[in-house]
C-alpha cells in the first residue's frame, strides 16, 4: 500500500476526520476530505490548521513544512471527488445507517475495484458495513484514536469477507506510512479498546449516579491510585458523552451484558445536550 497510495480519501471532517487527514498529509500523501456541510468543512479546515500550528510550536513539524502539508489537502463536497482514491477512510458520526449509506455510495463511485474501503467506526461490526457494498472483500475497519496526530494506535478489524490482501494493504499503510502501532481484532462490537474501556466508563458513571463518590473523587482515585493520565469521567467528557452512549448501545445490542447498559444519568445528560468538551459541559464545565 505504501507504494500505490497516491491519494487517500477521508469522509467526514470532524474531530476524527480532520485528525486522520492531518496524519496522512504529514506522511507525504495527498488526501481529499469530503464534507457536504460547508460550515463543518470550514471548521474542519480550521481545526487542521490549528493542530498543525501547535505541532510547529512544539517542534514536531518544521515551519517550512506547514504550507506543503496543507497543500496536500483538498476539501470536496461530494463523494464523487474520491473516485480515483486507492484507500478511503470513512469517519462520519457513529450511526450505522449513515455509515452504511456512505459505504454504498463509495462502492458506486470508486473507479478501482482494488480500492480499500475502511471505517473508523469505534464499535459497529465491520460485516454490517461491508454488506452495504458489492465488494465486501475490500472492506476493513481502521479505528484511529483521538487525538489522531498524538495517539499511536490503529485497531485493524477485518470481517469474515475481508481478503488477506486488503488486510495486508491496510496494515502496511497504517504501520509503514503513518507510523502507527497496529493491533488486530476480530469483528466484534467494540473491538479491543472500547470493549474494555466503555464498561469501565459506565461503571464510573454508575458510581456517581448511586452517590458512592463524587465526580472529582472518582477521577482523582483513578489518576492517583492507578496512574491513569485521565480519570474515567474526564475521559468520557473528552470522548463525548453521546459517543460513549452510542458505543454502549452497540455493545449491549450484541453482547447483552448488563455492564454495557448506559446508565440513566448518562442518557439524561446526552438528551440535555451535555455532551462533554464538544458542547462545553458534561461532567465538568469546559470553558472556551
Amino acid at each position: 500500500m505504501a507504494s500505490d497510495a497516491r491519494r487517500v480519501g477521508v469522509v467526514g471532517c470532524g474531530l476524527m476526520g480532520s485528525g486522520i487527514v492531518e496524519v496522512v498529509a504529514r506522511a507525504g500523501v495527498a488526501v481529499t476530505v469530503v464534507e457536504a456541510d460547508g460550515d463543518a468543512a470550514r471548521r474542519g479546515r480550521e481545526r487542521l490548521e490549528r493542530s498543525l500550528r501547535r505541532a510547529v510550536a512544539a517542534g514536531k513539524l518544521a515551519e517550512q513544512e506547514l504550507a506543503p502539508v496543507l497543500g496536500r489537502v483538498e476539501v470536496a463536497s461530494s463523494l464523487a471527488a474520491l473516485s480515483t482514491c486507492e484507500l478511503v477512510v470513512e469517519a462520519v458520526a457513529e450511526d450505522e445507517g449513515l455509515k452504511c449509506s456512505v459505504f454504498a455510495e463509495l462502492d458506486r463511485v470508486l473507479a478501482s475495484s482494488e480500492a480499500v474501503l475502511a471505517s473508523n467506526t469505534s464499535s459497529i461490526p465491520i460485516a454490517r458495513l461491508a454488506a452495504a457494498t458489492a465488494r465486501p472483500e475490500r472492506v476493513v475497519g481502521m479505528h484511529f484514536f483521538n487525538p489522531v496526530p498524538v495517539m499511536g494506535l490503529v485497531e485493524l478489524v477485518p470481517c469474515l469477507s475481508t481478503s488477506e490482501g486488503t488486510i495486508e494493504r491496510a496494515d502496511a499503510f497504517a504501520r509503514d506510512v503513518l507510523s502507527k502501532r497496529v493491533v488486530r481484532s476480530v469483528d466484534r462490537a467494540g473491538f479491543v479498546v472500547n470493549a474494555l474501556l466503555v464498561p469501565y466508563l459506565l461503571a464510573a458513571v454508575r458510581m456517581v449516579e448511586s452517590g458512592l463518590a463524587s465526580v472529582e473523587d472518582v477521577d482523582a482515585a483513578m489518576r492517583a491510585g492507578c496512574a491513569h493520565p485521565m480519570g474515567p469521567l474526564e475521559l468520557a467528557d473528552f470522548i463525548g458523552l453521546d459517543t460513549v452512549k452510542s458505543i454502549a448501545d452497540v455493545l449491549y445490542a450484541e453482547l447483552r451484558d448488563s455492564a454495557c447498559v448506559a446508565p440513566a444519568l448518562l442518557s439524561r445528560m446526552v438528551e440535555s445536550g451535555r455532551l462533554g468538551r464538544k458542547s462545553g459541559r458534561g461532567f465538568y464545565e469546559h470553558g472556551g
